[in-house]
């Protein structure tokens, strides 16, 4: 038996146990029953309950809130209208719940853009972190997800990395101020991606030396470069501020692939703990399973995982 039918039916066979009921954990609450609770902050994103709760963004974080998930994260909280900005940070404060990241993208995220030091680069990301910094604000934001584009192949590496690391100290005299923090994020989607792995991610956040310049490790993308996640997270550990969800293959939630989640959750709780941090888990994934029962098994999946 595979592990994702072993969990369906370990989850619907638990009744009355920890996990509690299948159907308690899809139904949005009745205010007589608590929602599950969950020992780490794990952050869905819009749409991904939409066929339970519906397409309005404030339904869905109501039932966020009502199955145990605490945190949100919108990668394209930036784009939205500053009035939805504003009505999503006020939801978020009645309901409890943290605003984890949005992603600062003026459009050069997926192209050769701050590694080649030039001017029209740097000047249009220095603008996108200041609006970030007004859309935090209104949305009730910490983190903001950072991508220094593609490398320029022209240039040496260690020329490109010395663009990067300006361009990120700049950043840092926009965000210091308000105590928010960039999460510099390194991707597997391709080759040309200039951040790419934990390691690399570390020495930059050492050399711009900020508060507000940390690292979002992505599992996912993490599993897929390099592997030996707990030695790489414990590596880099006193530079990682966030942390992203996906098993491999195919980026859904946890028991749907390679990757040991609930290993990998009790390793981050124990050590957060002991250091007396919290952080927020986004599930930058997609639904392994279509429609409400797709929603009801990726629940499932969360509450298998979070029991250690």
């Amino acid at each position: 038996m595979n592990r994702r039918n072993f969990l369906s039916k370990s989850v619907l066979a638990a009744g009355a146990t920890s996990l509690g009921t299948t159907a308690t954990a899809l139904a949005s609450s009745p205010t007589n029953v608590a929602p599950y609770k969950y020992k780490l902050l794990y952050a869905p994103h819009f749409g991904m309950f939409e066929n339970s709760a519906g397409k309005d963004l404030f339904d869905q974080l109501k039932f966020m809130a009502d199955n145990g998930f605490m945190a949100l994260e919108d990668n394209g909280m930036l784009k939205r209208t500053v009035e939805t900005q504003t009505k999503i940070g006020e939801t978020l404060a009645k309901l409890g719940m943290k605003m984890g990241v949005f992603v600062v993208d003026g459009g050069d995220n997926w192209k050769i853009s701050l590694a080649t030091g030039k001017k029209e680069f740097l000047e249009n990301f220095l603008k996108t972190c200041r609006d970030s910094v007004e859309t935090a604000k209104r949305c009730n934001a910490k983190y903001m997800t950072v991508v220094p584009g593609y490398f320029e192949r022209n240039l040496p590496l260690g020329i490109q990395t010395g663009h990067v690391i300006d361009a990120l100290r700049r950043a840092c005299d926009i965000f210091e101020p308000h105590n928010l923090t960039m999460v510099l994020e390194p991707l597997s989607d391709n080759p040309d991606l200039f951040l790419r792995h934990s390691d690399q991610s570390y020495m930059i956040c050492k050399a711009v030396n900020s508060p507000s310049c940390k690292i979002l490790f992505d599992m996912w993308h993490m599993q897929r470069n390099e592997g030996r996640m707990t030695n790489h997270m414990d590596w880099a550990w006193e530079e990682i501020a966030y942390f992203q969800i996906g098993d491999e293959p195919g980026r859904k939630e946890p028991t749907t692939g390679e990757i040991n989640y609930k290993s990998l959750f009790k390793h981050i709780f124990d050590k957060a703990k002991a250091k007396n941090q919290e952080f927020i888990m986004g599930m930058e994934h997609g639904n392994f399973a279509k429609g409400k029962e797709g929603e009801m098994k990726l629940i499932e999946a969360y509450q298998w995982s979070d029991n250690f």
